[in-house]
């Protein structure tokens, strides 16, 4: 690669950044809905499952950045560097897992107990939205940045305040302890209807499927290391102004001392989003909503037999109803409107992140590509998962929001198994010497990798389904 200088770093202290789109989909319907109905099943005792799953994450997070922000390249970039056909991997299944509009509809459906309109139809009418919000976006990358931070705002701090007012300290205590009860896992947990359900729960703990990976795109589009050096993808509706785009990307000079003193500066700033916006953020969420469900199963044991019976919609219904028992009805709209508000903040990040890495793969790998420029080929990305999108919703076999979102967490498991292995290679093999991964942070992402293909394949030899 071509030397440039690496730009100065940021403060290690910031609020917001390119973080924010791993927090907004991290902080989905895995927390706030997958989560609770297994607390709701099995007692907080299972979030143990929950603390390696997002802790787990946050290392990848770090690992996922390394080489994006020492080459300017996404992650997709650096396995076509390895080998060729592994990037064409994951171009297929983003395809075969993000087709499902999994998170919107889970949103939907929250949205529908609000107001009794079909969740099929707001699904449909959020997929329009998000397609229109896109194409006229001037700068794609700072719009979604500003409305995610707001969504997420608004998130943590709502939800806070509702687990403080429906939930106890005993609630707390066992939320937090439940998290060390390692090895905990009832009879019914390891059986065909519900093993294959807390393996997709492990995937979206914290970002599931390959979030990690678009994640690399967003650091591209923030300027974070030499990132600075490449253009911003634009909306559908500003292509013609899009900046004339590299070949490739650039590395900085690893020998020089006040290069590598930078460099150790962008890697203290991405390890401040790891832990505290990331880690941090998602756990608190994740806590007030187990919180909810504790408050939900002991207004109503009868929720717990219901979701037995495969009435698993049933989980949201039981949590709006605690929250409702703190004092109002309005409480329980209010809850449900925070899933709504989930459901759309997961879909917008989903959809412009599937789009983004589909037309980075296409246009530096594909013929003839680059003549459509990346702006419009993100559009084109955009607009056919929003129309296949709408397909699945009318016609497609899954049967409902919870039906479709388990199918959509247990595929991201075997992405997400196969990008640790990915983002051995990469690491190890295209970046220079001293800026490689530690040994010990490279023994971390090997067990994600056996973490995840592990759980996945016992599913399938164990009890040959892949969803219960």
């Amino acid at each position: 690669m071509p030397f440039r200088k690496l730009p100065d770093a940021p403060p290690s202290v910031h609020l917001i950044g390119p973080t924010v789109f791993l927090v907004a989909l991290g902080v989905g319907m895995g927390e706030s809905y997958m989560w609770p109905r297994l607390v709701l099943l099995f007692g907080p005792e299972i979030r143990w499952l929950f603390l390696i799953g997002v802790t787990l994450q946050a290392f990848v997070m770090l690992e996922m950045a390394r080489y994006a922000m020492a080459t300017g390249e996404s992650i997709f970039s650096g396995a076509a560097r390895v080998f060729k056909p592994l990037m064409w991997f994951f171009f297929v299944v983003a395809i075969a897992v993000y087709i499902w509009p999994g998170h919107l509809s889970a949103g939907a459906a929250a949205f529908e107990e609000i107001t009794g309109i079909p969740w099929m139809v707001t699904a449909i009418a959020g997929l329009i939205l998000v397609g229109v919000v896109f194409t006229l976006a001037k700068v794609i990358y700072n719009l979604l940045e500003n409305v995610l931070s707001l969504l997420i705002g608004a998130l943590v701090l709502g939800t806070a305040v509702v687990a403080a007012m429906v939930g106890s300290w005993s609630d707390v205590v066992t939320t937090i302890t439940g998290m060390f009860s390692f090895g905990y896992l009832p009879p019914e947990a390891m059986t065909a209807t519900w093993f294959p359900v807390i393996v997709g729960a492990c995937a979206f703990a914290g970002p599931s499927g390959m979030q990690q990976m678009w994640y690399t795109l967003h650091l591209r589009d923030s300027g974070a290391g030499m990132g600075a050096h490449q253009p911003k993808v634009r909306g559908l509706a500003h292509a013609g102004e899009e900046e004339e785009r590299p070949n490739r990307g650039f590395m900085f000079d690893t020998e020089n001392a006040d290069e590598m003193a930078k460099w150790k500066g962008w890697r203290r700033w991405v390890t401040f989003d790891a832990i505290l916006l990331f880690w941090g953020v998602t756990m608190l969420v994740t806590v007030s909503f187990t919180v909810i469900a504790q408050s939900a199963v002991r207004l109503d044991p009868g929720v717990r037999t219901a979701i037995q019976g495969d009435d698993r919609e049933v989980a949201l219904s039981a949590m709006s109803n605690a929250v409702s028992s703190a004092g109002s009805t309005v409480l329980g709209t209010v809850f449900l409107g925070f899933i709504a508000l989930i459901g759309l903040n997961a879909t917008l990040g989903l959809f412009d992140s599937f789009s983004r890495g589909q037309a980075d793969m296409t246009y530096n790998f594909v013929p003839g590509a680059k003549k459509f420029g990346m702006s419009r080929l993100y559009g084109i990305f955009l607009w056919g998962v929003i129309l296949f999108g709408i397909l699945i919703l009318l016609f497609g076999p899954a049967d409902g929001p919870s039906g479709i979102l388990d199918t959509l967490a247990f595929l991201s498991t075997f992405a997400m198994g196969a990008y640790c292995v990915t983002l051995l290679l990469v690491n190890n093999r295209m970046l220079p010497k001293p800026i490689r991964p530690k040994w010990w942070t490279n023994i971390i992402i090997g067990f994600g990798a056996v973490f995840y293909l592990g759980m996945l394949f016992y599913s399938l030899f164990a009890y040959g389904v892949v969803v219960g």
